[in-house]
């Protein structure tokens, strides 16, 4: 399967997508089966619905109850933001060429999808990277931490656009380019040319936005445990308690990275050092629909498993329960209980206060 209409004009945007297609072509043929269009098609909807959802209940969920609008709930906010952003300025066009086994947007679409996506996906793994170490930083503070000092969390948002753009944007201007990827039904930056120019920047990508924001989650959660460890020495029972938790949540949160990002860095590494022809399409392909699936694993892994977010969310689910109870009693002509304690709280939308939880 060859890329359409890519042989009108090579002057311009076209150039990009031109050189991009040739050099892929020269590689490997990029020809995936129908079956195999139609198993990433089925993947690209499922993980485009439930990262859609996920994160659109988060930011309803953050909107709705003041309460959650800590600081360190603002970047779990942020991150919500670029996983929706990828959901619907990214997955849907993916998801509608696997349908059809061919990119349907043309040079300029692939060019903006790659750019995108790519934006969008480092937006996520900076604020994945910037929560740990604030999270280190909270824990490992020797005063408590001022839960209303909004200026160093929206400081860390605006900087992890700003340091996401920075590394996005050159492929725009000249130093590599973004272009077909895998089959032909995404694209990304350029994996499959040799030119110095391509190389450096593949190489600075990929060891400023995979290697070090990997290094500083590894580092911040790895110091959070050690710290937990030696409180519960002291303290058992609750502390035993507490440090099984985050060291639960702690192995989650790795082996999701690690899961999501590493193949998608290690096959755009090869593709770009490796033998050409070594990575077939549906090899290309697998790494780039598990990155996609973080878009789906990041709202459960850390924002669901947050303590304060899921008494939240119970409380929600109690006020919903009471209602439908309430609701069914009166159409069945019965006396309805009297509201609860927690249904009272939550009728009135008076949550009761919620201690920040430091996980």
């Amino acid at each position: 399967m060859t890329v359409p209409n890519i042989s009108h004009s090579c002057s311009g945007v076209n150039s990009v997508w031109c050189s991009s297609s040739s050099n892929q072509r020269n590689g490997q043929e990029q020809n995936l089966s129908p079956t195999g269009h139609l198993i990433t098609a089925i993947c690209l909807g499922i993980i485009g619905s439930l990262g859609f959802l996920n994160n659109l209940l988060v930011l309803i969920l953050f909107c709705r109850n003041k309460v959650l609008w800590s600081p360190i709930n603002l970047l779990l906010m942020n991150i919500s933001v670029s996983d929706m952003m990828v959901c619907i300025m990214g997955t849907p066009f993916s998801f509608a060429a696997s349908t059809q086994g061919r990119w349907l947007i043309g040079p300029g679409g692939c060019i903006w999808y790659g750019f995108v996506n790519t934006l969008f996906g480092t937006v996520s793994l900076i604020s994945l990277a910037v929560l740990s170490y604030e999270r280190y930083c909270t824990m490992m503070g020797s005063t408590e931490a001022d839960a209303t000092n909004y200026r160093k969390i929206w400081m860390g948002i605006f900087l992890s656009w700003m340091y996401s753009l920075f590394w996005t944007l050159p492929p725009l201007f000249g130093w590599s380019s973004y272009g077909p990827e895998g089959p032909g039904t995404t694209c990304s930056v350029n994996w499959h040319s040799r030119d110095a120019n391509n190389i450096s920047y593949i190489i600075c990508l990929f060891i400023f936005c995979l290697v070090i924001p990997f290094f500083i989650i590894v580092y911040s959660y790895g110091k959070l445990l050690c710290a937990i460890k030696q409180v519960s020495g002291v303290t058992k029972g609750m502390g035993r308690t507490r440090e099984q938790r985050v060291l639960i949540m702690v192995i989650v949160m790795v082996i999701c990275f690690l899961l999501c990002w590493l193949p998608y860095g290690i096959t755009a590494l090869i593709a770009t050092f490796g033998k050409p022809g070594l990575i077939t399409p549906s090899a290309s392909i697998i790494p780039s629909v598990l990155a996609k699936s973080s878009t789906v694993y990041n709202p459960v892994i850390y924002i669901f498993l947050n303590k304060q977010v899921s008494k939240v969310v119970s409380l929600r689910f109690a006020l919903m329960q009471y209602v439908s109870w309430q609701v069914w009693s009166i159409k069945n002509k019965t006396n309805p209980e009297q509201p609860t304690k927690v249904s009272f709280l939550l009728v009135n939308d008076n949550l009761p206060s919620i201690q920040r939880v430091k996980s």
